[in-house]
């Protein structure tokens, strides 16, 4: 009986958590279409990450539950072809500049060794777990021959990250570290764009950086100025930013998620994309699969959020779409488990502990 009200007690939960993505996904739709409205703005590509993000989410959902070793290799398998064939499908200037698609190209090598690192949590055969860590270094090494230094890091980062998830036990307090993280690089970039730093500090992140993309930082927050509650409209960066006006190759991006944000959807535009990474990481800390699998989803979509905040990583639907699939990878109850994770299992016991009279 007290099993019983501790797993009902779980379900529960786990539906909150589908019910606030529902909230949250639908939120920030409908307000992408509303200040789209007020300024004569175009919605369109919001639409498109949130319908890229939902549906990677609802698929991984069903093929994390049933496949939960196949799924996630073949989506790591196919994040690597596409990092691949994006550097010769897309056109040369673009590739080459800090401020092209290198950025998309991290962060799909990145979502892609952290699939291959939740299969391998998921297998039992000791080879085949193996086999699959080997595919996740062979993902980082691969960033690296491409020229891709941030996807190396992020990727070395996360395969550590997921290594060292078996010793924790507590999922709740990892990612709390992971929000802190994506927290802390996010008000970095503002504050570099509000020239909030000590000029030392603030010269040296402007090398790293390029006075280009400070200049888009800037030019953000004053179009935000301008209408803090509702932005500029969807679309629209392009059209009111000086610095995109003298570009030799513009793209009508900022180059910061939660700044483009902010300068075309106002303050809650801005609270909601944060709204979007709380949930996804809430639903990481509800997810019935193992400790380590769901520190692994969360490391992988924390570095995500660090090439958004310094990139236009989001404004690219493979990325977006591959997020969805691994935090539904993530999330999913396999089938053929027909139980809870030990992880979960414990918590069940914990909450049946408290429900008892």
């Amino acid at each position: 009986m007290t099993s019983a009200a501790g797993t009902t007690a779980v379900n529960e939960r786990r539906n909150v958590s589908d019910a606030a993505g529902v909230v949250v996904l639908g939120s920030c739709a409908v307000w992408s279409l509303i200040t789209a409205a007020v300024h004569d703005g175009r919605p369109e590509g919001v639409l498109l990450a949130v319908l890229a993000m939902a549906a990677g989410y609802a698929s991984g959902r069903i093929l994390g539950a049933v496949a939960p070793v196949a799924a996630p290799c073949a989506g790591a398998l196919a994040g690597l072809g596409l990092a691949l064939t994006a550097r010769y499908t897309t056109p040369g200037p673009q590739v080459t500049v800090v401020l092209g698609h290198t950025g998309a190209t991290a962060a799909l090598l990145t979502l892609s060794v952290a699939a291959a690192c939740c299969a391998a949590w998921a297998a039992r055969p000791p080879a085949l777990r193996l086999a699959l860590r080997l595919l996740a270094v062979g993902i980082t090494v691969t960033a690296a021959v491409l020229g891709s230094a941030a996807g190396c890091a992020l990727g070395a980062a996360v395969l550590l990250c997921s290594l060292a998830a078996d010793r924790v036990r507590r999922r709740a307090l990892g990612l709390g570290g992971l929000t802190l993280a994506a927290a802390l690089v996010t008000s970095t970039a503002w504050a570099i764009a509000e020239d909030a730093l000590p000029d030392g500090l603030t010269a040296s992140l402007e090398g790293q950086l390029t006075e280009h993309r400070v200049l888009l930082w800037r030019d953000a927050l004053h179009l935000a100025g301008r209408n803090p509650a509702l932005g500029v409209g969807p679309g629209r960066y392009g059209e009111l930013s000086p610095t995109i006006a003298q570009a030799p190759l513009p793209d009508g991006k900022p180059h910061s998620a939660a700044l483009q944000q902010v300068a075309e959807q106002g303050v809650v535009g801005a609270l909601l994309l944060a709204a979007l990474f709380c949930w996804v990481l809430y639903s990481l800390w509800r997810s019935p699969r193992s400790t380590p699998i769901a520190l692994t989803a969360g490391a992988a979509l924390t570095a995500l959020a660090v090439i958004a905040s310094v990139g236009n990583a989001l404004s690219f639907t493979t990325v977006t779409a591959g997020a969805g699939l691994l935090a539904g990878l993530a999330t999913a109850r396999p089938l053929a488990d027909g139980c809870p994770d030990n992880a979960v299992k414990e918590d069940e016991r914990l909450w049946a502990h408290r429900l008892e009279p």
